[in-house]
């Protein structure tokens, strides 16, 4: 800017233009330490290292260090005094390219000295994770850069978080109704019938003060696509209610109930609502227990069609081992690639009998717990301690192949 002005001869720091004032690291104000404080523990928890939340510990840590604000001398270099974009590049911008990339490389060549990054989710409730403090403290810093009025920590939170006030809006209202017909639950008004109960329409926008209250509508009922005496249709509000606190049933136990009751044949037991391709009891797993890998007299190799599906890769030693005579040596080969898809069967089935005859709760675990630790699993394990039941899912069908449909299963142990 001193260059501008003295080549233009116009001052450059005028009207909304301030001038920047600069830091002094040698006698820190309280800002200061608040900044450093935020970020160096927020790097902290991003390279896996331990944070020092006590001030004073924090403060003796800093005073150790010694540390010294580093003295910036213009580099000398001919800077660009022309305002705007520049369309075309500087070479030396592509060399400083190219310098970092080199840098980079070196570390890439030995990956372990590197320490492994945990990446931080911005949470702007956690008033423990230093995100809002950091914010706080960098923004107040640039404010006193350019002698801007500081803001305070919940402005800033509320900035970030992109926080609208619900003390007079359509937000606040809605909390209101819904409370009010919860407190209905509680007066025991739900065995009188849905007509105590209300739907609401306001819109504030349109300014006009309108509120209306209706009865809400009957629940949509769904098919279950079976005859009577069976359930021909259910609702969202329906359920199947089983309790098992004294001696939980085993997968096995809960297809055979449902089968039975409902006279269809199950093809998957999920948790409700979940899209993945994951489930506590698959009949297609069920069908592997019939697969075989077996030997004839004459060495030749017999499996089940099924055993392709899931080992492609054993075709190839099935046909090499038919085509191939007693003597050969090849035929080692071959045996010990089938052996292998043979072991890998044998401990599926072992695999899904210990799910199949074990609890179903011990079945959602194995399939449902998050498999790395951390806030998931740590999330996953807090719900489940302090909650008796499971919503399941269920896939079935009829002996003429039909899609049933059933109501969700509130599974309590």
């Amino acid at each position: 800017a001193d260059e501008m002005e003295k080549s233009s001869g116009k001052k450059f720091w005028t009207g909304t233009k301030r001038r920047p004032r600069p830091v002094d690291w040698n006698d820190p104000m309280p800002l200061l330490m608040e900044y450093l404080y935020s970020t160096s523990n927020l790097y902290a928890s991003v390279w896996r290292a331990e944070v020092v939340r006590d001030r004073s510990e924090f403060q003796a840590v800093v005073d150790e260090l010694k540390l010294e604000q580093a003295i910036w001398e213009p580099s000398g270099d001919k800077v660009d005094l022309s305002e705007g974009d520049n369309e075309e590049e500087s070479g030396d911008s592509g060399e400083d390219d190219e310098k970092l990339k080199g840098e980079l490389y070196k570390f890439a060549a030995d990956t372990s000295k590197l320490q492994p990054a945990q990446p931080q989710e911005f949470e702007k409730d956690d008033d423990l994770n230093f995100h809002i403090d950091f914010l706080t403290a960098a923004t107040n810093m640039r404010s006193w850069n350019y002698d801007i009025k500081a803001s305070p920590r919940h402005a800033v939170k509320v900035t970030a978080g992109r926080i609208i006030p619900a003390l007079a809006t359509t937000t606040a209202m809605v909390c209101g109704l819904v409370d009010i017909e919860f407190a209905k639950l509680v007066l025991g008004l739900q065995s009188q019938g849905s007509d105590k109960f209300l739907n609401s329409n306001i819109n504030l926008a349109a300014g006009s003060g309108n509120f209306t209250t209706f009865a809400p509508d009957p629940p949509v009922p769904i098919s279950t696509g079976l005859d009577a005496p069976q359930p021909v249709s259910f609702t969202s509000w329906d359920r199947i209610d089983l309790s098992y606190k004294l001696n939980e049933l085993s997968v096995e136990q809960l297809v055979a109930y449902l089968e039975k009751s409902f006279g269809v044949t199950v093809n998957r037991i999920f948790l409700h609502g979940d899209t993945e391709d994951r489930a506590l009891y698959n009949a297609l797993d069920k069908k592997k227990l019939d697969w075989t890998i077996s030997y004839d007299d004459e060495g030749k190799v017999t499996v089940s069609d099924g055993v392709y599906t899931q080992w492609p890769q054993i075709r190839m030693a099935v046909q090499m081992l038919g085509r191939l005579p007693p003597t050969s040596g090849q035929r080692a080969i071959f045996k010990t690639q089938v052996e292998k898809v043979k072991v890998s069967l044998e401990q599926t089935k072992e695999s899904f009998m210990k799910k199949f005859q074990g609890n179903v709760s011990d079945a959602y675990l194995q399939v449902y717990r998050p498999s790395e630790g951390g806030e998931k699993q740590d999330y996953f394990d807090a719900v489940f301690k302090g909650r008796d039941y499971l919503t399941l899912g269920v896939d079935c069908h009829t002996e003429e192949k039909e899609d049933i449909t059933l109501p969700c299963v509130k599974y309590t142990f």
